[in-house]
């Protein structure tokens, strides 16, 4: 008999169909995930109508914050619902281990991000004419990592919130610190050496210096391998930390 906690890849793919299923029946959150970025990419193109090398400069880096921050609000949500009504519960009372649980939630939105991240890279370089350098694969490498770190730190954030308006109250705490101190609105090297130091370990930080690796050079570099090294780790850490936290119990 396979261990509560171990991992089992029919018990995975099945809570990851329960979820796709879910979200089948729900088009706003499908509208939100989907389109939510590439409307966002769209009128920033235009926003900056008379500026494309703004848009260049700004539109790589938010072509992966755009799908972390919709897949953490979504997820958060969409988890904290399931814990609220009880789903949770009567699901890990069932030979239902929690990595399992979290696995299949991952791979569920996985798959959603996959699609997101697909459509809005293909609407930023193909049809808004981001000028990027390097490969748009790995603009679409990035933007995945960067969806699936979201999906993570949702899920993750969810274990704290009693009600689905606490999950959106932690985006300031997790989400906004980190886009303030990404390099986005200026280099991090400019910034006081207390807030540079920080950033260096907020995994946002790494998801724009990669988009930008990808922005400035044709070839692949170490900077970015390091880059998406450490948004994949830290995705799979949560992920890890979120199982660890998972409690049998909702009330």
């Amino acid at each position: 008999m396979t261990a509560a906690g171990a991992l089992s890849l029919p018990r995975t793919t099945a809570t990851a169909a329960r979820v796709l299923r879910q979200l089948r029946h729900d088009p706003r959150t499908i509208a939100l995930m989907i389109l939510v970025p590439c409307v966002m990419l769209f009128l920033l193109r235009y926003v900056f109508d008379g500026s494309a090398r703004t848009f260049d400069t700004i539109g790589a880096s938010l072509l992966g914050i755009f799908p972390l921050i919709t897949m953490f609000l979504v997820t958060s949500i969409a988890t904290l619902r399931e814990r609220t009504s009880g789903t949770l519960e009567r699901l890990l009372a069932m030979p239902l281990g929690k990595g399992d649980l979290i696995a299949g939630y991952a791979l569920a939105f996985g798959a959603v991000a996959v699609v997101q991240s697909a459509l809005a890279t293909g609407l930023a370089v193909w049809f808004l004419d981001l000028d990027v350098i390097g490969s748009p694969w790995l603009l679409l490498l990035v933007a995945l990592l960067d969806a699936l770190l979201g999906t993570a730190l949702g899920l993750f954030v969810s274990a704290f919130a009693a009600s689905e308006f606490q999950a959106v109250q932690f985006m300031p705490a997790v989400i906004f610190p980190q886009l303030l101190l990404c390099g986005l609105f200026t280099p991090r090297d400019a910034m006081h050496p207390v807030l540079e130091a920080i950033s260096d370990a907020l995994p946002m930080s790494y998801a724009v210096d990669a988009m930008n690796e990808v922005l400035r050079h044709a070839d692949l570099t170490t900077a970015f391998v390091r880059d998406i090294t450490v948004v994949a780790g830290c995705a799979l850490l949560v992920l890890v930390v979120g199982a660890a936290t998972l409690k049998r119990r909702t009330a």
